[in-house]
């Protein structure tokens, strides 16, 4: 009977191939060994173009754990051990194959080298960008009025950013963005309130000496006289973009901008409270007082900037920023319960609305992180420190 040809897959293709029922040899690679140079990663579907693509980055300094970002988001990175052996085994030309059976009765088997037993792989699982660190090394060294020229200390271009904080190109914009941070010579710099309450009180006084409405500022006449006033171009633009926003759809004067009656009143309010607690009457005073004609403030503009307390038959205003606060939820909790034993969720809420845990409802870290009670059926619920 004619000998039939026999097929012989080598390499990995050999397992691509094999058959239902079918079984393969392997043997030890000649470089077999632990080779830690390789990793498996184990990916979503969703990821697997833009590995293949390279797009994506490691990020993280030598004392953090690393995470992989792509453009939009960023994911942990994590070893999650096996039980059963995973053997990796090189491409084709890697591979040998043998001859079996007796001299009337060759055949060419197929032999997979094994070059590494995989203790394991790595697992990606997205997590909430971790920008406090932007916040951090920002804050080191505030653009202030006595910086005409010169900058002193460590400044951060974009790029060194990038490697330093561990957060998605997109995330990291929206983290600059959140700070308000500008792009001053090449380097992202937060500008001191005190210089940005400079200049916005110098652009509210010009409003009055020019008839400018505020809700219609010519970009071109607002820089033009600044600037004569001794401000930066540069800086009248971010505070135009810090305190206010573009009209879609006006051009003339090279566009128009309208201010925003809660980021101004924000801002004043937070300079009234920077030297401490105010009585509830006195702040009221002097805050309506700062605030332009044009703009209607309403106490409930500093929801999230503020916190009021009875003291007696007394109402006390104090700052607390949500702004100012970690984005971590465990370390965020942590402040408010040092700040309040217990909360009302009107209170509460402002405060927490803003954390970002992907897979996390607000509810679900409610439940990890607080005590929920309610004396009776129609009393607002209060939350305390788990």
């Amino acid at each position: 009977m004619m000998e039939q040809p026999h097929s012989c897959c080598k390499g990995a293709e050999v397992l691509l191939n094999l058959q239902p029922t079918s079984s393969v040899s392997i043997q030890y690679h000649p470089f077999f060994g632990p080779h830690d140079d390789l990793v498996l990663l184990e990916l979503d579907e969703k990821l697997l173009s833009d590995v293949l693509y390279q797009r994506v980055t490691l990020r993280g300094q030598p004392d953090e754990d690393a995470v992989l970002c792509t453009k939009s988001k960023t994911y942990s990175v994590k070893f999650v051990g096996t039980s059963n052996s995973v053997f990796l085994i090189p491409p084709a030309d890697c591979s040998t194959s043998h001859e079996s059976g007796g001299e009337n009765d060759k055949q060419q088997v197929a032999t997979a080298s094994v070059i590494k037993v995989a203790p394991g792989n790595m697992e990606l699982v997205e997590v909430a960008p971790r920008l406090d660190k932007l916040k951090s090394i920002l804050s080191e060294n505030l653009y202030s009025s006595d910086e005409a020229s010169t900058a002193m200390g460590d400044l951060y271009k974009w790029d060194d950013l990038i490697n330093k904080v561990q957060a998605s190109d997109d995330e990291l914009k929206a983290g600059l963005q959140a700070l308000s941070a500008v792009e001053i010579d090449g380097y992202w710099r937060i500008v001191d309130e005190k210089y940005m309450d400079v200049i916005l009180r110098m652009l509210l006084h010009n409003s009055v000496l020019n008839d400018w409405l505020l809700d219609s500022l010519v970009e071109d006449k607002v820089v033009s006289v600044l600037e004569l006033d001794g401000f930066p171009r540069k800086l009248v633009y971010h505070c135009l973009n810090v305190y206010g926003s573009r009209v879609e759809g006006e051009a003339m004067g090279g566009g128009v901008w309208r201010l925003d009656a809660r980021r101004v009143c924000v801002h004043f309010a937070r300079g009234i409270l920077r030297e401490g607690k105010r009585k509830m009457e006195s702040f009221m005073e002097e805050w309506l007082r700062m605030i332009p004609e044009e703009m209607q403030p309403s106490f409930d503009m500093l929801e999230g900037e503020v916190l009021t307390e009875k003291l007696g038959v007394e109402t006390w205003v104090r700052a607390l920023s949500v702004s100012s606060l970690p984005t971590t939820p465990a370390e965020r909790f942590s402040i408010l319960f040092k700040e309040r034993a217990k909360w009302e969720w009107k209170d509460l809420e402002p405060y927490i609305r803003d954390l970002n845990v992907p897979g996390l409802s607000s509810e679900a870290l409610l439940l990890k992180y607080t005590r929920r009670s309610q004396p009776s059926v129609d009393a607002e619920p209060v939350f305390s420190a788990r």
